[in-house]
């Protein structure tokens, strides 16, 4: 028996192709300044309204909390000289990486980051 009652919540619409390349380009920009907030928050709040901005918010997600983990190393190592190296070394890696999949984003192309494991399933 199926239940045909509307929802009381309003479904968001699906967006154009172009406001998901702006939003995907958006979110692995915001990377770079915020870290893991715009990735997340792009996820949760835009994942339902179209395959391409789920893909990158997903991607920017796993990218960003495998720079996460690599900063807690970092900075759980740091009191030895290597610790400072790996936090530099992911900051460069963030910028790098997050540009080049903005600039894939705006092109509408998919990207997945060469480094980054898979928590959220695109």
């Amino acid at each position: 028996m199926t239940d045909t009652t509307p929802s009381p919540y309003p479904v968001a619409a699906p967006m154009t192709p172009e406001d998901q390349r702006l939003w995907a380009t958006l979110v692995h920009i915001g990377g770079v300044i915020f870290h893991l907030w715009p990735a997340l928050i792009g996820y949760l709040v835009l994942k339902e309204r179209g395959g391409f901005i789920r893909q990158h918010t997903a991607t920017a997600l796993n990218f960003q909390l495998t720079l996460l983990i690599a900063y807690v190393v970092g900075i759980i190592t740091a009191f030895i000289f290597v610790g400072f190296l790996v936090i530099l070394a992911a900051a460069v890696v963030d910028i790098v990486f997050s540009i080049i999949a903005a600039v894939a984003a705006h092109r509408g192309e998919h990207y997945v980051y060469p480094i980054a494991f898979r928590f959220v399933q695109g």
